[in-house]
């Protein structure tokens, strides 16, 4: 049996390694039931971070949502989190197999 994508959200996240835990925990609250965080390297301008000390490293965080739900979350990062983390975060439009998992249908 084959099922058809379901269109989603993905949220990308990437932030200074100081904001994992409280963006993790914003992620539960929002119901969110799995998330991914890996480590990066990049250069904006605030520098370049090569992430040699782990509290100095920036992150990336994705996660899948639907879209009220990916909007909810990306106006409390602006609120809240922008003023406190050197984060960017950004949105875009995927297709997923096993909407269930990820949107909870």
């Amino acid at each position: 049996m084959h099922t058809a994508p379901t269109t989603a959200r993905l949220v990308t996240i990437i932030c200074e390694a100081l904001a994992r835990e409280p963006i993790s925990q914003l992620l539960r609250s929002l119901g969110v039931s799995g998330f991914t965080w890996f480590e990066v390297q990049g250069e904006g301008h605030q520098g370049v971070r090569y992430g040699e000390m782990e509290e100095f490293a920036n992150i990336q965080m994705e996660v899948i949502l639907s879209p009220a739900r990916a909007q909810r979350l990306l106006e409390i990062l602006e609120r809240d989190y922008f003023p406190q983390y050197a984060m960017i975060a950004y949105e875009s439009e995927v297709r997923i197999l096993r909407a269930k998992k990820f949107l909870g249908e």
